[in-house]
C-alpha cells in the first residue's frame, strides 16, 4: 500500500500545485511538489495527457533483427506488439485479438504468424486476420475488418518510438534540435549488446530528473564515475520545448568515453565530450563517442518504475579487436552506476513519505529538472 504524504492528500490538487511551482523563474525555483510524485490522482491525468499523448521508446531498432522478431510492451496500459514483418518492415499493433480480446504474446521472440493463445485465431505479421477457427455460421463475422489495429511507430535515429496519438508530429519534427547538438556523433550507426528490464520501488519522475542533473555525481557515484567529472566545468544550458540536455567533459579515467584512437574526424572537445539527453517524458540517453547506454521508463504506479535499460558501443570501438573486452567493461561499468542510483532514487522516494517532506531550492544545476516540471506542467494542464 502506498504511503501518501500529507502534502499529496485529497485536499490539494497536484495539477494547480505544479503549475504554481514553475510559475517562478529558475532563479528562484524549487523541485517539484511531493504530491506529483505520491498521487494516485496525479499518475492518471499524466497516463492520459502525458504517455498517451507523447512518442514513447520500446528499444532499439537492431534489436528486432529480422523478419518475425518481435517485441512487447506497453503505453498508458495498452498492451502493443512491435515486429518486423515479413519484408522486414517495422511495424507496431494492438496486442489484443478481435475475438475475446486475450493479449496475444508475450516478452521478446520471433514468430511467422501471430497466434491467439485462447481461441486461435491468427494473425499475419502486418497484422491482417488470417484465420479464425469455426467462425464460419456466425453472419456478423468480417475476417477483413478484423485485422490488428495499428500503432504509429517510427525509427527515429536507431530507436523505436511508438505513439498512441494519431495527429502527433513526427519525432523528426519535435526532436530537431538533437541533429544540431549531437548529429555529429550519429547515433543510428550505434549499436546496442545488451538490453533488460528492471523494477524500481521510486516514482518515474525521481529517476527521470537523477538522469538530468550531474549535481549528484560525485556524490552518488563516488565508487564509478565520479571521479571523472567536476562540478565546475559542467554545463546546464536552457533546454528545447520538448527536451533537455547538458554535457560533460570527461578525463581519460573512463576510456570509453573518449573518441577511438583511430578516430580522426572528431577534434577538441569533441574528442571527450559526454552528451545527457532527456527526450520528453520517458528516454534518456547517455552518448559518448565511444559508447551509449539508455534507460526508458513506464510507471507502475506512484510508487515504482519500470526500466527499458540498454546500451552498447559506437562503430569504432565495435571494429577494435578488442571489442569483447570494451563490452565487458563497459557492462561492468553501467551496471555498477545504475546500482548506485538506484539507491540514490529509491531514498529518494522513501523520504517523501515524510510528513516534514518539503521541496527546495534547486541548483544552478538541476535547470534541466526544472525545464522537465515546465513540460509536465503544460502537458497535464492541457485539455
Amino acid at each position: 500500500m502506498n504511503q501518501i504524504s500529507p502534502l499529496s492528500s485529497a485536499r490539494i490538487d497536484p495539477v494547480a500545485e505544479l503549475a504554481a511551482n514553475v510559475a517562478v523563474p529558475f532563479e528562484h525555483a524549487s523541485a517539484m511538489p511531493t504530491s506529483v510524485y505520491t498521487s494516485d490522482a496525479f499518475l492518471a491525468v499524466e497516463e492520459a495527457r502525458v504517455f498517451a499523448r507523447s512518442w514513447v521508446c520500446a528499444g532499439r531498432t537492431e534489436s528486432l533483427d529480422g523478419p518475425g522478431a518481435y517485441m512487447t510492451t506497453e503505453i498508458s496500459g495498452e498492451p502493443i506488439i512491435v515486429l518486423r514483418d515479413a519484408r522486414g518492415a517495422l511495424r507496431a499493433m494492438s496486442n489484443v485479438c478481435r475475438h475475446r480480446m486475450s493479449t496475444l504474446l508475450e516478452g521478446r521472440g520471433t514468430a511467422r504468424v501471430i497466434t491467439c493463445p485462447y481461441h486461435a485465431w491468427t494473425y499475419s505479421l502486418d497484422g491482417s486476420l488470417r484465420g479464425a477457427p469455426a467462425m464460419e455460421l456466425n453472419g456478423s463475422f468480417c475476417k477483413e475488418t478484423s485485422g490488428l489495429p495499428a500503432i504509429r511507430c517510427v525509427d527515429w535515429k536507431g530507436w523505436i518510438m511508438l505513439t498512441l496519438d494519431p495527429d502527433l508530429a513526427e519525432p523528426s519534427e519535435i526532436y530537431a534540435e538533437v541533429d544540431d547538438l549531437v548529429g555529429y556523433l550519429d547515433m543510428a550507426s550505434y549499436r546496442e549488446t545488451f538490453r533488460e528490464t528492471h523494477r524500481w520501488n521510486t516514482n518515474w519522475k525521481i529517476l527521470a530528473e537523477n538522469f538530468m542533473e550531474s549535481y549528484h555525481l560525485p556524490v552518488c557515484h563516488a565508487g564509478t564515475i565520479g571521479g571523472s567529472t567536476r562540478l565546475r566545468d559542467m554545463v546546464c544550458p536552457e533546454g528545447f520545448a520538448n527536451f533537455n540536455y547538458h554535457h560533460i567533459l570527461k578525463n581519460d579515467s573512463v576510456p570509453l568515453a573518449l573518441a577511438h584512437p583511430t578516430n580522426t574526424a572528431l577534434t577538441g572537445d569533441e574528442r571527450r565530450r559526454t552528451w545527457l539527453l532527456a527526450i520528453y517524458p520517458s528516454l534518456l540517453i547517455t552518448l559518448t563517442p565511444g559508447y551509449f547506454w539508455y534507460l526508458s521508463l513506464t510507471p507502475d504506479g506512484p510508487d515504482h518504475v519500470k526500466i527499458l535499460y540498454g546500451g552498447g558501443l559506437s562503430a569504432d570501438f565495435l571494429a577494435d579487436p578488442e571489442a569483447e573486452a570494451h563490452l565487458a567493461a563497459l557492462k561492468t561499468l553501467l551496471d555498477e552506476v545504475n546500482e548506485e542510483d538506484k539507491g540514490c532514487t529509491e531514498k529518494v522516494w522513501k523520504g517523501m513519505q515524510s510528513r516534514f517532506a518539503r521541496p527546495g531550492a534547486l541548483s544552478h544545476l538541476e535547470r534541466p529538472n526544472y525545464e522537465f516540471a515546465q513540460w509536465i506542467s503544460r502537458m497535464v494542464s492541457a485539455a
